[in-house]
């Protein structure tokens, strides 16, 4: 199976999420029907894309990391920042 074709599980967690007139598009999602990882993925008005090198043991977990990153850096950090990776 390529990687176009694998499906994924999205967490609960994911959507549009809104603070400081800035809109992100929230992802937590994992490969469907398994037990793996969360992957936590943001992204901004223009496309463009952060995403967390480490992955984590729940949704919850990945979600209460993008809370902390906007609470420490604020929700623009996402904003204009061609792809970007976090750790």
């Amino acid at each position: 199976m390529t990687e176009s074709e694998q499906q994924y599980e999205f967490s609960e967690f994911s959507g549009e999420f809104i603070d400081d007139d800035v809109t992100v598009i929230l992802r937590i999602y994992r490969p469907a029907d398994t037990n793996l990882d969360w992957v936590l993925e943001v992204f901004d008005q223009e496309g463009n894309t952060t995403v967390w090198d480490n992955t984590f043991d729940t949704d919850r977990d990945a979600f209460q990391e993008f809370l902390a990153t906007v609470q420490r850096d604020g929700i623009r950090c996402f904003v204009d920042a061609p792809v970007q990776r976090l750790h």
